[in-house]
């Protein structure tokens, strides 16, 4: 699987979060349970200061095999007090481009970087939406690197 890798600048991240791990055998259903909440509970809607429309999908926190998953939107300022606020820190990442089906292709991407010997700093991974087709969206996923 093909990526670059690009430097990045710090992003704050407004959303709804939940901590889950590869072997939570609800791990579908957390991260699920999330997206639902953005979008269909008015979650994405109430998100001031949105630089963007791309939705982001954001592994951090990580301790062991579980992690902190956040469903939101890059913001210039926290002002959402209700919300999660997380930090995707400055630094370098391998960019991933995945088109097609929005479930199929970005479940077959992470199947692929979990097998790749990369030097991940696991200090925050993310999935950027660049739109909402979900046949056929188009998606960055960023692995954070030492």
């Amino acid at each position: 699987m093909n990526y670059q890798v690009v430097s990045l600048k710090e992003k704050k991240v407004i959303g709804v979060s939940a901590v889950t791990s590869n072997s939570d055998p609800r791990m579908t259903e957390i991260i699920g349970g999330l997206w639902s909440q953005l979008y269909q509970e008015g979650v994405y809607d109430s998100i001031k200061n949105k630089v963007n429309e791309y939705a982001i999908g954001l592994y951090s926190d990580y301790e062991g095999d579980t992690y902190c998953v956040t469903a939101g939107n890059e913001v210039s300022e926290a002002e959402n007090e209700e919300l999660s606020v997380k930090v995707i820190p400055a630094g370098r990442y391998a960019k991933f481009s995945v088109h097609g089906n929005m479930e199929a292709v970005v479940a077959q991407a992470w199947e692929e970087i979990w097998k790749m010997d990369l030097d991940r700093s696991f200090t925050g991974d993310f999935e950027e939406y660049l739109n909402a087709d979900f046949e056929n969206a188009d998606v960055d996923i960023y692995i954070a690197l030492k």
